[in-house]
């Protein structure tokens, strides 16, 4: 992701079984919220991000777009929020409001743990 947390990756992709993200990228691209979009609300940004989406699409039809964009939130947040509690699970997940099996179930899918 970059700097300011706003790229967009495409991880899924119509019609595509699973491949890794690097394969995906070289075919449908990054999506990048516009640097000019950075302090407006995150609600914002990722309506913006997903008209770039759309718009890229050219004709294609878009699927799986609820696992991509809880993905490339969830994951950032997660790293976020313990980095914010010095790596102590227990407390990021009463900082999420999870309980602590979903946190560590959570991490292992994103391999942040």
């Amino acid at each position: 992701m970059g700097g300011h947390g706003t790229d967009l990756q495409v991880t899924e992709a119509p019609g595509v079984e699973k491949k890794n993200n690097a394969e995906l990228e070289k075919q449908w691209g990054t999506l990048q919220v516009d640097q000019s979009r950075t302090g407006e609300p995150l609600r914002e940004c990722v309506r913006s991000a997903m008209a770039s989406y759309f718009d890229q699409l050219d004709g294609h039809t878009a699927s799986g777009l609820h696992r991509m964009v809880l993905g490339e939130v969830e994951a950032p947040l997660l790293e976020s929020v313990l980095s914010y509690t010095g790596g102590n699970q227990t407390q990021a997940a009463e900082v999420l409001g999870i309980n602590r099996a979903t946190l560590r179930k959570k991490l292992k899918e994103y391999n942040l743990g």
